[in-house]
């Protein structure tokens, strides 16, 4: 099954951590929203969207490149991580999987190392995260979605 999942990463690259962990699970290309490429996904069996929690919510950079670029009707699945509250988690993402008429496989999330405001303050919150239970987790969960697809 070939996949990408496209993911939004900064500070630490939690996200982009658990979304390699993935890719050791499969056949699965990594696409920085971030790049400034035409992208094109229509030749994935299914696409995962991933982004840290920014605000309490997904960041708006990779809700936006899905509604740009998520074909209609493909199936999805949905990554992210979070300092200490997971916020409206996939909300967002789901909102654009629904608008694209996409079926939802699952979502992963798990806590990552996060200094945002006044976290900083105390050297941050959720330290040594996303560690390898984490990202065997993580590869567990795309071995799932994988076989459920086929």
């Amino acid at each position: 099954m070939k996949t990408a999942i496209c993911y939004y990463s900064r500070h630490h690259g939690n996200t982009r951590k658990v979304a390699e962990a993935m890719a050791q699970a499969g056949e699965v290309d990594l696409i920085d929203v971030t790049a400034r490429q035409a992208v094109h996904l229509e030749g994935y069996d299914c696409v995962g969207l991933a982004s840290g929690i920014y605000g309490f919510e997904v960041h708006k950079a990779a809700v936006d490149f899905a509604r740009q670029y998520l074909p209609q009707g493909k199936p999805v699945f949905f990554v992210y991580t979070y300092g200490g509250i997971k916020g409206t988690g996939a909300k967002a993402f789901e909102e654009a999987a629904r608008e694209k008429g996409c079926r939802v496989l699952g979502e992963f999330s798990c806590k990552g190392y996060d200094t945002f405001g006044p976290f900083k303050l105390v050297g941050g919150i959720a330290k040594d995260r996303p560690n390898g239970e984490d990202l065997e987790a993580a590869r567990a969960f795309y071995r799932h979605i994988a076989d459920s697809l086929g």
